[in-house]
């Protein structure tokens, strides 16, 4: 197997890919309101090889035109599981493959560190690599293929999901979306 091979294998099995719902017309915007969302158990594999899962990621998104989306977050916590709810939904997941490259990256956490940008003890240099310290999670970066960074002043927006409507995250997604 070629190098990065393995790391795309991974992510590919990471992102789940339901059939389209015939209700959702190809390439629009899903539309479900407040539907009831169940969260994602395990939305984050083990944070080891997150690297080569972000590189995989991006040579994919060069050859798909998709945008990458980082998200970084834990299997601990309930905003994030219940973010990962949301993109899998079967009206969502079609809409959000054919946008971006999903690469949900595992941050774990040290309990007893101050919350000052070190918190988060794994994977958090993959994102201070762009400049940005995850404070709180899940954070959420994306990029277009060849790297620029789309959201770096929203990277937190969807750290309360809890506190949000389904749509209002798909609505936040849509804003980082390609242009059409």
């Amino acid at each position: 197997m070629k190098p990065g091979s393995l790391a795309l294998a991974l992510l590919l099995a990471t992102v789940p890919v339901p059939l389209a719902s015939a209700s959702m017309a190809a390439g629009s915007l899903p539309q479900i309101g407040d539907a009831s969302v169940k969260p994602v158990t395990a939305p984050y594999g083990p944070a080891e090889g997150a690297q080569q899962t972000v590189d995989a990621a991006f040579a994919l998104a060069r050859q798909t035109g998709r945008r990458v989306l980082l998200d970084f977050g834990a299997n601990w916590c309930p905003d994030c599981r219940i973010f990962a709810g949301v993109l899998t939904q079967p009206d969502v997941a079609p809409w959000v493959e054919k946008n971006f490259v999903v690469v949900p990256i595992n941050v774990n956490r040290d309990k007893n560190a101050p919350r000052n940008g070190e918190r988060y003890n794994s994977n958090a240099d993959i994102a201070r690599k762009y400049g940005v310290v995850i404070e709180a999670i899940p954070a959420v970066l994306v990029f277009t293929p060849d790297g620029q960074l789309v959201n770096r002043d929203d990277a937190l927006v969807l750290g309360d999901a809890r506190s949000l409507t389904p749509q209002a995250m798909i609505n936040q997604l849509d804003k980082w979306a390609p242009p059409s």
